[in-house]
């Protein structure tokens, strides 16, 4: 008999606690700033990487700087420290896909009051702001590159030019100004 190895995909993804069908219904109105997108830009050979964040609304695009590598590890920490760069009230749901990188979820899971969920696999389009935002940061970050070789302030500053980029979806407002005008600050 021949010894069966394990689905390599199967071990790649998470159990997730809770499925994107789960999310309250509001989340899918876009009527409210707070409710996140999330994954994963890579480098080559999956070497390296940037957290991207989305914000549902107002396409709002924060940047997760990952220097030292993308295990699970080392996105919650990171994940920690950027949900201190915004008020409270900004953080609500995250969507992310069940990559592995997202394994100690739990560890954030109080950032976001209203839930961490998951998309299904293979299932990118249910995370559609996410996907748009990655496609737009490719032009800073292009595939097959080392994508620990930036700075945070680099990110941060492709971060903020994106973010005052007038987008057709918000009436050629920027993200920025649909942002900052509905949480009022």
């Amino acid at each position: 008999k021949r010894r069966r190895l394990p689905d390599r995909r199967a071990v790649r993804f998470i159990a997730p606690a809770r499925l994107i069908h789960h999310r309250p219904e509001i989340v899918e109105r876009r009527v409210r700033v707070g409710d996140w997108e999330g994954d994963l830009i890579t480098g080559r050979q999956n070497r390296s990487a940037i957290g991207t964040l989305v914000d549902r609304t107002s396409r709002y695009v924060t940047l997760v700087h990952l220097p030292g590598g993308h295990s699970a590890s080392e996105l919650h920490l990171a994940m920690k420290q950027i949900i201190t760069t915004l008020p409270e009230q900004a953080w609500l749901t995250l969507t992310w896909d069940q990559g592995s990188e997202m394994a100690s979820h739990h560890h954030i899971a109080s950032g976001f009051p209203e839930g961490i969920y998951f998309a299904e696999p293979g299932s990118p389009w249910q995370r559609g702001s996410n996907e748009n935002a990655n496609g737009l940061l490719r032009q800073y970050f292009p595939k097959g590159s080392d994508l620990s070789a930036h700075t945070l302030d680099h990110l941060n500053a492709v971060a903020l030019r994106l973010n005052n980029r007038p987008r057709k979806v918000l009436n050629w407002q920027t993200p920025a100004q649909v942002f900052h005008a509905v949480l009022g600050s």
